[in-house]
């Protein structure tokens, strides 16, 4: 017989978000598409977590406007200045 527990609480064990606001990154490259490694982006807000990783809103200075990635998409870039 199974039995649950009242006043259970839900599982909170959500993946934290590994990158904070205003850090710089780029996006990871992808097998067979352009490696852009001069496209940096700033971490702007953090975002819930969709399909098991963490979101983020994102910008490049190049840009006009903001894109939504989650966290399996970015690496922290090495070198904000390159």
């Amino acid at each position: 017989m199974i039995r649950f527990q009242q006043n259970a609480r839900p599982r909170t064990d959500t993946p934290s978000h590994l990158f904070a606001i205003g850090q710089t990154v780029r996006m990871k490259s992808r097998t067979g598409l352009l490696n852009k490694t001069a496209e940096l982006f700033e971490i702007k807000s953090r975002l819930p977590v969709k399909d098991g990783s963490p979101q983020y809103r994102i910008r490049s200075e190049q840009e006009t406007h903001e894109r939504v990635t989650t966290e399996d998409n970015l690496e922290l870039a090495d070198n904000p200045a390159a």
